[in-house]
């Protein structure tokens, strides 16, 4: 008797995951790709990583080294992202960020492993790398975020250097719009944007890692998506991982890297699990006309996808014999 009520609760949810799978979105309403374009949703051997935008290239070759030495993908996710934290010239993410309407850099983090143990920074200020921070909150509290200067405190007692972020070219840039004090986000110039980045090793461990930022010109004390989990990033280590990029306020609306985890679990495809998410951002929306964000998921067997609301997501995919940058071609046309 017990195994056939087994049988029919995996029965049930094998026909809802079908169910939940089939696509509720008329195909005129988005841009699709063409016959021509690589599929995202290949099925790839383990080891492989994803990260989002063109920095994620060299966080991308970094976390490679660890995963092809038999590493594990959380020390991948958290190596990888600490090089475009690292970078000056990476102006949307760590050291040389663009600052806030007040002048100071101020940044978010969080990491994630397969079995649920995360740790996150927001607020944090002083510190090249805060992923690294918010590895150690994983690690060594019984907490998941640390904030503001009790983040700072932490990092310092924990040997971290306190270190001014602004660089002169950020800081020029800042002095450039006090000009006019005005603000308003612009789209995929990648002033505003996270790195957002999902691994599996080669024991089918999963991970991920987000760090930012935020909004150039944002209010002092502002934080997105990005160290939030369930937000800017998700993982389940028995169903995949999603993270995410853009606007982080509509990100947190809808819990969205949570939710695309969820849908993967009922059995939806991860490409059509980011553009579901993405959809229920338009929907939501009451004006979409400068909204970016979009999602990358790694389900557990190697399967991604992603879904942008515009035209222009890119993000960096390695594994097997491919290493380079991938146009997402999946966008909402916001018509």
């Amino acid at each position: 008797m017990a195994n056939r009520r087994n049988f029919l609760k995996l029965s049930g949810l094998g026909l809802g995951g079908a169910l939940l799978g089939q696509s509720v979105f008329p195909n005129s309403e988005y841009q699709t790709k063409t016959e021509n374009q690589e599929a995202n949703h290949i099925r790839a051997a383990k080891p492989i990583v994803i990260s989002t935008w063109k920095h994620g290239l060299a966080a991308n070759a970094k976390a490679w080294e660890i995963l092809s030495s038999n590493g594990k993908a959380l020390d991948a996710v958290q190596q990888g992202v600490m090089v475009p934290e690292s970078d000056p010239k990476c102006t949307s993410v760590g050291f040389g960020g663009l600052p806030d309407r007040d002048g100071n850099v101020t940044l978010d983090a969080c990491i994630m492993d397969h079995s649920s143990n995360c740790g996150s920074v927001s607020f944090l200020q002083h510190i090249k790398n805060p992923i690294a921070v918010a590895r150690l909150v994983m690690d060594m509290t019984p907490h998941i975020m640390l904030s503001g200067e009790g983040a700072l405190r932490f990092a310092l007692a924990n040997g971290f250097i306190k270190e001014d972020l602004l660089t002169p070219e950020s800081k020029a840039a800042y002095e450039k719009w006090l000009v006019t004090s005005k603000y308003e986000p612009v789209i995929n110039i990648e002033n505003h944007d996270t790195i957002g980045m999902l691994a599996i090793d080669d024991e089918g461990n999963l991970a991920g890692a987000c760090t930012t930022s935020g909004l150039a010109w944002k209010m002092h004390g502002r934080v997105g998506d990005s160290p939030i989990i369930g937000a800017g990033l998700f993982v389940d280590g028995e169903i995949g991982a999603a993270c995410a990029t853009g606007l982080g306020e509509e990100v947190i609306r809808i819990a969205g890297s949570a939710m695309i985890v969820e849908r993967m679990r009922m059995g939806v495809e991860p490409e059509q699990a980011c553009k579901e998410m993405v959809k229920r951002i338009v929907k939501r929306a009451k004006n979409i006309d400068n909204i970016q964000v979009g999602f990358l998921a790694l389900r557990k067997d190697g399967n991604y996808g992603t879904w942008s609301i515009r035209s222009g997501f890119d993000y960096a995919l390695t594994v097997n014999a491919f290493n380079g940058m991938k146009d997402s071609g999946c966008h909402f046309d916001g018509k």
